[in-house]
């Protein structure tokens, strides 16, 4: 990985984020009428990982080589997820009680739960497994766009510099978190904090990306239960 990364000049990867994170937040705008949110989600990632391909393909770098591989050890990797979900959780509940505590944010958007207490017998189990699906391959294309290719491009921008790797982790959070809300609010910092949680997960796990794809599917996967 790092011959192909070094053959590049930081002027390269800064033109790549300047076009992908601009398409990144138009696709994010585009919105189509009478369509699941699920259309929508893979609309932005379909379009952003061509986007990332391409421009990885001319840039003589492969999703391999920057985490998409077989990991060594399966009971080793689910290990490592396993830690990686426990941190986070840890993580937000921690967060959750210090902003409460000192009311950092005060929301007055009504509880997103209202009104959905519907019996286990209203349940379309068929539909469910369908999204949870998509989900999981939502959550696999996430990883891949947010973690491996922006820390590598953002790492590749800042050349020599030092402490590179800690930056690129905290701008990818960052920009991940801003673009689940486009405001500065406990959503968005809690999705930041998962960033930096996936992005530290990424790199000292040695850039194999199977344990934050495990550790975010189980984590969505308990959101939608």
């Amino acid at each position: 990985m790092e011959e192909s990364i070094k053959i590049n000049k930081p002027i390269h990867f800064a033109f790549d984020l300047i076009i992908y994170i601009a398409i990144m937040f138009l696709i994010r705008e585009t919105s189509i009428p009478n369509t699941h949110y699920l259309v929508t989600g893979f609309l932005y990632s379909g379009t952003t990982l061509v986007l990332a391909t391409l421009q990885m393909r001319r840039r003589g770098i492969t999703w391999k080589s920057i985490g998409l591989r077989k990991p060594k050890s399966i009971p080793k990797t689910l290990l490592k997820s396993g830690i990686i979900f426990i941190t986070i959780i840890i993580t937000i509940l921690t967060f959750k009680f210090i902003a409460d505590s000192f009311s950092f944010f005060n929301s007055t958007t009504p509880n997103e739960n209202t009104g959905l207490h519907a019996s286990v017998k209203d349940v379309n189990y068929i539909n469910f497994s369908i999204v949870l699906f998509f989900v999981w391959i939502q959550s696999a294309l996430e990883e891949l766009l947010e973690r491996a290719f922006l820390i590598t491009w953002l790492e590749g921008l800042m050349g020599n510099l030092r402490f590179k790797t800690a930056i690129a982790i905290a701008i990818q959070a960052c920009i991940w978190g801003f673009r689940h809300s486009y405001d500065f609010s406990e959503r968005s910092v809690t999705v930041a904090l998962i960033g930096i949680i996936m992005g530290i997960a990424y790199v000292k796990f040695g850039r194999n990306l199977w344990p934050v794809i495990i550790a975010h599917i189980i984590l969505n996967t308990m959101s939608m239960f």
